[in-house]
């Protein structure tokens, strides 16, 4: 424990966009706000964002589209395909306006971020709450959730109660174990469902329990993390914000596709589009790629079929983040793979041994082409940045992309294509 940085002073808040892809859908829908919505997950396969009004009518978070349909049909309940490039636009403006309050943030997930504000004085803390959660709202039309405690576990916990209150600014301070009492062991932070079944099994069935519980039986039953989760119930803090964003290790993109595919060359132009993805996505990193890794594979639960999955690694001469060398390679290694006769559901890639564009800087010494490559690259990520994802692409990616994913219920905005901002008339 002599690790542990004791700090009963620190004020740590955790932001939570509420409701987060329902509130982007709305945003741009306000014909929405205050009915049923949700949003489903790749293929419209289940629900996987709420708005509080389909939480009342009984829908799950998690459930199956096909199980809640009668239920949507009844309530007459608004339904989203998901729109990640909508909702990852409006996620960075979310951030960034966070940043205008602090620049010791930890962004958690797309909808969440822990925020350090020990320098705000208790008094104002509120205050101060109210003015991020206004800003964020008029900035970016999201409304959001704030929880402040002295631990990370706690504001997490001071969240939970936020939502639930009309303020949406909780400050937990006073009469924590009053809070904790009533607060379940499987809604805290960083207790899965192994390590609840665990407590429940013990008789630890509450957030208070868990904080009264020896350090002993702790060390004795669970892991580090459930040893600091005891200590920062206790409101000592021993889990530091990661300030620093860490550059990714490796860049995955795949999805399964809408109908199954037989054709090789629609193989070609799936892997073709999520090598395009993949490559833009680590120039915005200004990373490289030394290895990538293309896979595919049937349907696991179809038992009318053979089941075929194969992948294949490639190991580049030199690290690259050209869309068309990696194109190249990509659709090779496919082709060595691809077998006739099978009826595919999913493909993807992986740019692995990611290293920063940094250690390799071009100079004079550097070929001809290579300066090329990088600068054309340099102006389609400009030209798709103006006007549109895609706006300039590689042939073999397609144009009717019949393979995509289902998505019967796109709301179709995107917020970094002109084309697809909506349209009002006046």
């Amino acid at each position: 424990m002599s690790s542990i940085n004791i700090d009963r002073k620190s004020k740590i808040g955790l932001i939570d966009c509420n409701s987060f892809y329902v509130s982007c859908e709305r945003l741009f829908n306000p014909k929405i706000i205050d009915k049923p919505v949700v949003v489903l997950s790749n293929n419209d396969g289940c629900v996987i964002s709420r708005s509080t009004e389909a939480k009342k009518i009984g829908i799950k978070m998690g459930e199956p589209y096909f199980k809640v349909k009668e239920l949507v049909k009844k309530h007459n309940v608004k339904i989203f395909s998901s729109n990640y490039a909508l909702y990852g636009d409006i996620s960075r403006r979310v951030m960034k306006t966070l940043k205008s309050f602090s620049n010791k943030i930890e962004i958690y997930s797309i909808d969440e971020a822990f925020i350090d504000i020990t320098q705000v004085e208790e008094k104002e803390i509120i205050n101060y709450g109210r003015e991020i959660r206004e800003r964020i709202l008029k900035w970016t039309g999201i409304p959001t959730s704030i929880g402040i405690s002295s631990t990370k576990t706690l504001s997490k916990v001071a969240n939970h109660i936020a939502k639930k209150n009309k303020s949406g600014v909780i400050f937990l301070k006073e009469n924590i174990n009053e809070q904790l009492k009533n607060f379940d062991i499987s809604d805290v932070w960083g207790v899965g469902k192994q390590l609840s079944k665990l407590y429940k099994k013990n008789g630890i069935d509450t957030a208070l329990k868990l904080k009264n519980i020896s350090n002993t039986w702790v060390k004795k039953s669970t892991n580090v993390l459930g040893a600091k989760t005891v200590m920062e119930l206790r409101g000592i803090s021993c889990i530091n914000l990661e300030t620093q964003e860490t550059k990714r290790k490796s860049c995955c993109v795949s999805r399964s596709f809408g109908k199954k595919i037989e054709n090789l060359e629609k193989l070609k132009e799936s892997v073709t589009t999520h090598c395009l993805n993949a490559a833009e996505k680590i120039r915005l990193d200004n990373q490289l790629t030394k290895s990538i890794t293309i896979f595919i594979r049937t349907s696991p639960f179809d038992k009318n079929r053979k089941y075929y999955s194969n992948s294949i690694s490639i190991d580049l001469p030199i690290a690259t983040n050209n869309s068309i060398e990696l194109v190249k390679t990509a659709i090779k290694g496919l082709t060595k793979i691809y077998k006739y006769g099978y009826f595919y559901q999913k493909a993807g890639i992986i740019l692995s041994r990611l290293e920063d564009t940094n250690s390799r800087e071009l100079n004079l010494l550097t070929p001809l082409m290579e300066k090329k490559s990088k600068t054309l690259m340099r102006v389609i990520d400009f030209t798709n940045a103006k006007y549109g994802r895609n706006a300039i692409s590689i042939a073999q990616a397609g144009m009717n992309k019949s393979w995509k994913m289902r998505k019967e219920h796109s709301s179709k905005i995107d917020t970094a294509s002109f084309d697809l901002l909506p349209k009002i008339s006046i």
